[in-house]
């Protein structure tokens, strides 16, 4: 099976929830008008706008908040130009970082998140340098808990997942991007209970962190990083052993 970065069981132990970056409501509208603008605003037939409407429930943004950022998205009300920016950085120990984001203004985004990179030794990399790295993938968490992992990867394998990888008492199931909604169908008929339905990128290879200082400085940049309401989502190319975190 090809790499994948156990960073989310990491965060999990660190106490870095996704409920706190949730909070942001303009982060969650910000996804819910870039989701609109790019498949239109019938859910039913846009799953990332589905996603996206699913996570600003989930975040306790107001319906009227949701159906509005849909009517901006699909260009039906006026607004400020939301749009989407991939940053690449690499980090210590030459460690690859993508930083997605939604922004109204790259020149208020940009600086902010070099000035996160050079506080914790980190710097922008050039274009392709680091995404070169990653596959973007599908990916579906499942729960495991009680269950029978060789029963939940069987089930990922009928349902024509790609490849999956399994950390504690989830199994993370990945697909092809544009064959994500068929799978989650195909598990759910299956009894699988689904914890988590995203996009994200997926490194190709894992850089093992064995140092405790260097450890300690990337989680604390992708923590500040995560912090920023204009950043969306961090995908990283590392693997931090348990005994290395506080």
């Amino acid at each position: 099976m090809s790499g994948h970065s156990k960073w989310s069981t990491i965060k999990r132990a660190k106490g870095v929830a996704d409920s706190k970056r949730s909070a942001s409501f303009s982060r969650l509208a910000n996804a819910v008008i870039i989701a609109a603008k790019n498949g239109g605003g019938n859910p039913d037939s846009n799953f990332s706008l589905k996603m996206a409407m699913e996570k600003a429930r989930v975040g306790l943004m107001p319906k009227e908040n949701i159906e509005r950022a849909i009517k901006r998205g699909t260009g039906e009300l006026a607004g400020t130009i939301i749009e989407e920016v991939m940053y690449e950085a690499i980090g210590s120990e030459g460690t690859g970082i993508l930083i997605e984001a939604t922004t109204d203004n790259k020149n208020r985004t940009t600086p902010e998140i070099k000035n996160i990179l050079t506080k914790f030794g980190a710097k922008f990399g050039s274009s392709g340098a680091v995404s070169y790295h990653f596959n973007k993938l599908g990916k579906i968490v499942l729960d495991l808990a009680g269950k029978d992992s060789e029963e939940a990867e069987l089930a990922a394998i009928d349902a024509g997942s790609e490849d999956f990888a399994e950390h504690g008492d989830d199994l993370a199931v990945f697909t092809k991007p544009n064959e994500l909604d068929q799978v989650r169908k195909a598990l759910e008929k299956q009894g699988q209970i689904i914890k988590e339905v995203s996009l994200s990128w997926e490194p190709k290879d894992i850089i093992n962190i064995e140092n405790k200082e260097h450890a300690d400085k990337l989680m604390n940049l992708v923590e500040a990083l995560e912090d920023l309401d204009d950043v969306t989502g961090v995908f990283v190319n590392f693997d931090i052993h348990e005994k290395l975190i506080d």
